[in-house]
């Protein structure tokens, strides 16, 4: 299983460089899963910048992976997760989402450079 965090996914709406660093995770929908709240940080970036149809694409696009939900257990694993690693709320509860169903996190953001699970990407 493979979970794709935010960054990873505006690289690949982008149509940047560092797209092709989730290419293959995020086409592998049966095995992609999609944390709830990387549907708000990628939809609320999109519309910001370009618009409500194309922000509203790409989260059809991304809910092509299975969405996983907050739940209250989740959601207090994620804060056990930011107070160990120092995490922000929206990267703790993308790391507890990839933790709780041992997935491998797909990230080039620095808050999770050498956490477990995590393959990091530098940004090129």
């Amino acid at each position: 299983m493979i979970v794709v965090d935010s960054s990873g996914w505006l690289e690949y709406f982008a149509g940047t460089v560092n797209r092709f660093n989730y290419r293959e995770a995020i086409l592998d929908t049966e095995n992609l899963l999609v944390p709830v709240i990387t549907l708000y940080e990628v939809y609320r970036k999109i519309n910001h910048q370009i618009g409500s149809d194309k922000a509203s694409q790409a989260i059809m696009a991304m809910q092509q992976g299975q969405v996983i939900e907050l739940t209250a257990g989740l959601t207090l694993f994620a804060a056990q997760l930011s107070s160990e690693h120092r995490l922000p709320l929206a990267d703790s509860l993308i790391y507890a989402t990839a933790q709780a169903y041992e997935a491998e996190l797909f990230t080039q953001d620095a808050h999770f450079e050498g956490l477990r699970g995590v393959k990091y990407f530098s940004k090129v």
